[in-house]
């Protein structure tokens, strides 16, 4: 069975959604670092999912960029150099979710939707037409 485009392509929107809600965070008068960086996780895990869906690679419930880094690059080795960037912003996740370690600055959120673009574009070419945005 030939791989499912419009599902994959919905992981992509998704990625995109929260790229756009990590931006918007940046963008109000007082911005929130913890909700951006929250949302920049999002848009790498999804992007990296859909190109396992795209690939029929089934993929547990994991938060672990490096991880999903490292099941994408068993079908494209290059994404392996991208593990160093990625894996870091796992922790994003969960970490500025509760009351506990202070927020990012929005310079670290900056930073991190600069990898958001990147791994966006780097998937996007990777994928066929019907599954790129």
């Amino acid at each position: 069975m030939p791989p499912d485009l419009l599902e994959a392509r919905r992981w992509l929107v998704k990625a995109d959604h929260d790229r756009i809600g990590a931006e918007a965070a940046l963008e109000c008068a007082n911005p929130v670092t913890d909700i951006a960086a929250f949302h920049c996780q999002q848009a790498i895990e999804k992007a990296l999912k859909a190109y396992l869906v795209w690939r029929e690679c089934e993929f547990e419930k994991v938060h672990d960029l490096g991880r999903l880094i490292d099941d994408c690059a068993r079908y494209d080795a290059e994404f392996e150099p991208l593990k160093a960037t990625v894996a870091p912003l796992s922790a994003y996740a969960v970490r500025f979710r509760y009351p506990g370690p202070a927020d990012p600055t929005v310079d670290e959120v900056e930073v991190a939707l600069t990898t958001v673009r990147a791994i966006l574009d780097f998937v996007g070419n990777r994928l066929p037409d019907g599954a790129r945005l």
